[in-house]
């Protein structure tokens, strides 16, 4: 049963047509895709936990004598980029902060080379790609660690040039919806037309303030409970179901 699944008294055949109509719903004006990165599209830091990568930050911070910037939930917080937004937070366009993120760039191209791809979503990209969708990466990674990693998955071809990541203003991390905002001006997309895939509270929270769609990925119900905590609607657990569906009714829209 799918995170977006609340009735038991329905059989599993009623139940996965329910949700295949609410995703040909969801998906049915759709002309724009924003996909956010690692989540959706792989699991960036499959081969070193992103709890480590942290971990390695606070530890650089310590070294160098600044670990007091971090209240002690920032130190024992599993998300590098939750860190790297505290830093910037009190010391602003300095070069500190340019020297972390130079050092989260180069932990994201490493990790590259062990990313594992999130199920069902090569078939799904290029689904998309190929019924006439125009796709674009909104994340708070680098860019080109994205661009590397789809390079090396076939794909880059279905989202280039349309990459959309980290620059230097940390500010504008996502939930900030500028990485959203510059895909809808590069693309000159209607927001109503376009739909975000992510997988975090701030990806639904960038989505919101920019006027487009979401859909919520979820591989389990830790991110399931978030995702519904900040306010999105409609999950799915898996792509596979998502990428029969755009297929269907991108049959139906051929001439």
């Amino acid at each position: 049963m799918t995170p977006d699944s609340t009735q038991s008294d329905v059989t599993p055949t009623e139940s996965a047509t329910v949700e295949t109509e609410r995703l040909r719903d969801v998906i049915a004006p759709v002309r724009f895709v924003l996909f956010d990165f690692d989540g959706p599209i792989c699991r960036l830091f499959a081969g070193r936990p992103a709890a480590d990568v942290a971990r390695d930050l606070v530890q650089w911070l310590k070294e160098r004598g600044l670990r007091g910037l971090l209240t002690a939930e920032e130190k024992e917080e599993p998300d590098p980029y939750v860190v790297l937004r505290a830093v910037d937070r009190r010391h602003p366009d300095s070069d500190l902060v340019a020297e972390l993120e130079q050092w989260l760039t180069r932990q994201e191209l490493n990790a590259v080379a062990t990313a594992m791809p999130t199920a069902y979503v090569d078939p799904l990209i290029r689904t998309w790609s190929a019924v006439g969708a125009r796709l674009a990466v909104t994340t708070n990674n680098a860019p080109c660690a994205v661009g590397r990693y789809l390079a090396r998955r076939g794909t880059l071809g279905c989202f280039a040039p349309h990459i959309y990541g980290r620059t230097h203003d940390l500010s504008r991390l996502k939930p900030d919806p500028d990485c959203v905002e510059r895909a809808l001006r590069a693309m000159g997309a209607e927001p109503r037309a376009t739909l975000m895939i992510g997988d975090a509270p701030s990806d639904y929270v960038a989505a919101e303030r920019a006027g487009v769609g979401f859909l919520g990925y979820a591989r389990n119900e830790r991110k399931a409970r978030l995702l519904r905590e900040a306010g999105a609607e409609h999950l799915v657990d898996s792509l596979e179901r998502l990428s029969r569906v755009v297929y269907a009714n991108g049959r139906m829209k051929a001439p």
